[in-house]
């Protein structure tokens, strides 16, 4: 070190600045503690610059081989810890097991004499669908598609067969209104129209639903589709009701308000459809085939008559007792009308979205109403509706295909009137009927037992068809024709069964035309529809059976 302290060759002989001196090591100065030392090295190995020690600093140079040998065996970083893998979101396993095990108990069973083997197939699949929609392993559409999927890989259906309900206009009505609720809220006017039906009748939760269910009721006989009113007018209206009342979907305030107003409304649009002969789509059917079967028709204005008692006590007892059994949390709000009026005023005049919103809307009920005289369906005003909104970009077609409630409802409900009609062209309801009423006319009970039997036979066989139609095509000759072989009186037992045929829509969530469109705004879970829909089946049964009859007597019809 002494002799290359005194080389003549330096820095200053290369042209270079040279290097500071760094200060000898010795135990007198104070050094860095071994943690700052080591915590740098660690960091930067080369941020210490290094000198030559001197001979007499070997105490020093001991203490730094110390360090440096603590830096070394300093623990590395830890790793940065791996990805956590997806967790997937499949099946839940327990009714997804359950479902399957409805369908191959009922599939390994033999049929029954008369039944055609592809009938009870398919019988067992769509057995095994509905315990599927009850249970949900999977989403409703996932489920249904899994149904047409296992009678497509059975050769049960055809392609063709089981997808031939997508075409049908039911389901894309449905589809439609959800597309027209888009529009309805989005620009305003449901907020609008919901706040003015506050302000005048918001003071309490009931005196809303009662206002709600009895505009629909007048709106019953001029627009005959059950589910045009409920999809196109009343749900997008129900919706924007509840917003504004604080009740959403997902965030637990389900039950402030939307459970029981959803509920409500469903309930009674099927009562309303009941009512009068233009109600629904199907009602001219019943009338048609009664013509047909006992020689005597039903008249617009016998139908209104038979029916305004019975309805009209239905209409206020449904929602009363609803709101008893399944109360909504918020039952009074006197501050609401105020509320809602001081909204009102601060929304101002209609936008132009608004206006358009609205012009549309009265053009599609226009169609719906007078649409017989134009030749023009209820699908087909609706459309002309959409393409209304979608070219003066009220709505997109983007926010269309993000309607993923609308096309769920499409996907299920399409498969199921798919599966429930072909049980029928397989025969399996016509077996059905025919051995109902082999054993009820074999009872010997009086007509007016024999009849109770036949109607409770008739309204809980719902629960296997997804379309009142297709029930009334199905079953409704038949029962009518034992009803009178058994001595009911002929005009009354077939009033008795389209009245019915309307009012056993309530049972389920695909039962008739407004069902997926309430069902579908999410409010109420798909057990409790269920429960409430049998609860109020019963309540409805002894309305029109009991009070009706007696009205029915009162006018001759027995």
């Amino acid at each position: 070190m002494a002799s290359a302290a005194a080389s003549p060759l330096t820095c200053h002989h290369l042209g270079l600045r040279p290097r500071p001196r760094l200060p000898s090591l010795s135990l007198r100065p104070r050094l860095p503690s071994p943690t700052t030392v080591s915590s740098s090295l660690a960091s930067n190995p080369l941020s210490l610059p290094l000198s030559r020690p001197k001979p007499d600093s070997h105490v020093a140079v001991a203490a730094a081989r110390r360090v440096r040998a603590s830096a070394s065996a300093a623990p590395a970083p830890a790793p940065a810890p791996a990805p956590k893998a997806v967790a997937l979101q499949g099946a839940a396993i327990k009714p997804l097991l359950a479902t399957i095990a409805t369908g191959v108990l009922i599939w390994v069973v033999p049929p029954p004499a008369g039944v055609a083997r592809n009938a009870w197939q398919l019988l067992s699949i769509f057995l095994a669908t509905i315990v599927g929609i009850i249970t949900q392993p999977l989403p409703l559409g996932a489920v249904a598609l899994l149904g047409l999927g296992a009678a497509v890989l059975t050769r049960t259906l055809t392609f063709a067969a089981a997808f031939s309900a997508f075409g049908d206009p039911i389901p894309w009505l449905i589809a439609l209104a959800f597309f027209f609720a888009r529009g309805f809220i989005k620009t305003g006017l449901g907020s609008r129209v919901a706040y003015a039906f506050v302000s005048a009748f918001g003071g309490s939760s009931l005196g809303l639903g009662y206002a709600l269910v009895f505009a629909e009721a007048l709106l019953a006989p001029a627009i005959p589709s059950v589910s045009a009113r409920a999809g196109g007018i009343f749900l997008p209206l129900v919706k924007s009701l509840c917003e504004a009342c604080g009740s959403r979907v997902g965030d637990g305030t389900e039950r402030k308000l939307g459970s029981w107003l959803m509920l409500t409304c469903f309930q009674t649009s099927v009562i309303s459809s009941a009512m009068f002969l233009t109600g629904m789509a199907a009602n001219p059917l019943a009338a048609n085939l009664t013509a047909a079967t006992i020689g005597q028709g039903i008249g617009w204005t016998l139908w209104a008559k038979a029916a305004i008692v019975p309805g009209l006590l239905s209409l206020v007892f449904v929602p009363l007792i609803l709101y008893l059994i399944y109360p909504p949390e918020v039952k009074t709000s006197p501050d609401a009308p105020r509320l809602a009026k001081e909204r009102l005023a601060k929304m101002g005049p209609m936008s132009k979205e608004e206006k358009i919103m609205a012009g549309t809307l009265f053009l599609t009920v226009g169609l719906w109403i007078f649409g017989g005289m134009l030749n023009v369906d209820a699908v087909s005003a609706a459309i002309l509706g959409l393409s209304v909104l979608l070219i003066s970009g009220v709505v997109t077609w983007k926010e269309c295909l993000g309607e993923a409630v609308a096309w769920d409802t499409l996907t299920w409900f399409a498969a199921l009137i798919a599966m429930a009609g072909y049980l029928n062209k397989y025969g399996l309801i016509s077996w059905f009927s025919e051995t109902v009423v082999k054993f009820v006319g074999g009872l010997g009970l009086s007509w007016q037992l024999s009849f109770g039997v036949l109607v409770l036979l008739y309204f809980y066989s719902h629960y296997f068809f997804a379309s009142g139609a297709a029930h009334i095509g199905a079953m409704f000759t038949a029962f009518l024709s034992v009803s009178s072989a058994l001595g009911t009186p002929s005009l009354f037992a077939a009033m008795v069964l389209s009245f019915l045929s309307n009012i056993m829509g309530g049972l389920t969530h695909y039962g008739i035309g407004s069902a997926p469109v309430f069902y579908g705004a999410g409010y109420v879970p798909l057990a409790q529809w269920w429960g409430y829909g049998f609860v109020i089946s019963v309540v409805n049964i002894i309305i029109w059976l009991g009070a009706g009859g007696f009205w029915w007597k009162m006018i001759g019809l027995w």
